[in-house]
């Protein structure tokens, strides 16, 4: 079976905009779902996310400096506030209530700062995923990172969904061995609004980060859980126990690994997006050098999984026309791809243009 690999992207939805400590006093342009905007903070400390683009002369308020409770722009000195309303105007002051530049919701929590792109009026601060992990202190450290993909979205979540990848991307830290992989059992379900999949690698060779960071001797159990929450998270909790500890029953035990890890993948355009990361160590201390050396192999992987992808996207677009085909092991792959399908077509302009 086929695919169109490019996914359009859906607007009436929640995106990470940024990690919380990426937003400053200092404006920072970015660019999301194909339109550029500039975050900031005001003297609050709230965030705020504007169209970058003063509406006097278009000029970039990335290129302007925060002042007080707004942005000003950096070309003739105009200031708007976090809703977008100008209440500063040099010269003008009388007249400040005329002008407006595009304002975003944005809320932000447990480190991210999330962005609303499309009709504000639908922006639901509940549908906003909760992950507690990122508040959990000492017992889930946590280490983050952000890296920018010349790549559709739904590539970054489709290489997630399908993890036969990894004995061949990420064979000498944490993939392990392919035929592992292959042999895994795995139970894939549709959810609500994406999909979930748990794989058991029973008695495999445990991947060299994992002898590593938790000293295995022999074989192990080992796990991955994931779900994919339309349009651009995936949860995980993957890890793995010596043989003989009861592992399919019972995956919270000390010792061995386990991590706990936020994918999300914002649009920045349909063929670059975001890739925004943390994992949280429970067993492995992240101030300890085997805490240290895990992170810095997941962080290495995911570089690998970049130049992959991007060399996928590459020659995609370079033949359009032609589609991909799904294996069986693309079961999780489809099903996330179909969420994603019936988020968009419920969207007014995705149904106009269908």
């Amino acid at each position: 079976m086929s695919n169109c690999p490019i996914e359009p992207l859906v607007h009436n939805a929640w995106y990470i905009a940024a990690w919380s400590h990426e937003v400053t006093e200092a404006p920072l342009a970015r660019r999301l779902l194909g339109e550029d905007v500039v975050l900031f903070r005001d003297a609050s400390g709230d965030a705020a996310i504007l169209e970058d683009r003063c509406c006097h002369r278009a000029a970039p308020l990335s290129l302007g400096s925060v002042v007080g409770d707004g942005i000003q722009c950096g070309y003739h000195g105009m200031v708007f506030g976090r809703d977008g309303a100008c209440i500063g105007n040099p010269g003008e002051e009388d007249d400040r209530g005329l002008y407006r530049v595009r304002s975003f919701p944005v809320v932000e929590r447990q480190h991210f700062v999330w962005v609303w792109m499309g009709d504000p009026g639908l922006a639901d601060q509940s549908a906003i995923i909760d992950y507690p992990f990122h508040e959990a202190g000492e017992e889930w450290p946590f280490q983050f990172g952000h890296y920018h993909y010349a790549a559709n979205f739904m590539f970054v979540i489709d290489n997630l969904m399908d993890l036969t990848h990894l004995g061949y991307v990420h064979g000498s830290t944490i993939g392990g061995f392919p035929q592992s992989h292959v042999d895994a059992t795995l139970e894939t379900a549709a959810t609500e609004n994406g999909a979930r999949f748990i794989r058991w690698m029973m008695a495999s060779p445990p991947p060299p980060s994992f002898v590593a960071a938790a000293g295995f001797q022999g074989p192990v159990d080992r796990w991955s859980d994931f779900e994919y929450v339309a349009p651009g998270s995936v949860l995980q909790w993957g890890g793995a126990l010596e043989v003989g500890r009861d592992a399919t029953e019972n995956r919270n035990q000390d010792g061995g690994v386990s991590l706990r890890l936020f994918h999300h993948a914002t649009p920045e355009s349909e063929t670059s997006c975001h890739y925004f990361w943390s994992v949280a160590n429970h067993n492995c201390p992240a101030t300890t050098a085997a805490g240290k050396q895990l992170y810095k192999d997941i962080a290495d992987a995911f570089m690998e999984d970049k130049t992959m992808i991007e060399a996928q996207q590459a020659a995609v677009l370079r033949n359009r026309e032609r589609g991909l085909h799904y294996r069986r092991h693309d079961e999780a792959v489809a099903l996330a791809r179909r969420a994603l399908q019936r988020m968009r077509v419920t969207e007014p302009r995705a149904a106009a243009a269908e």
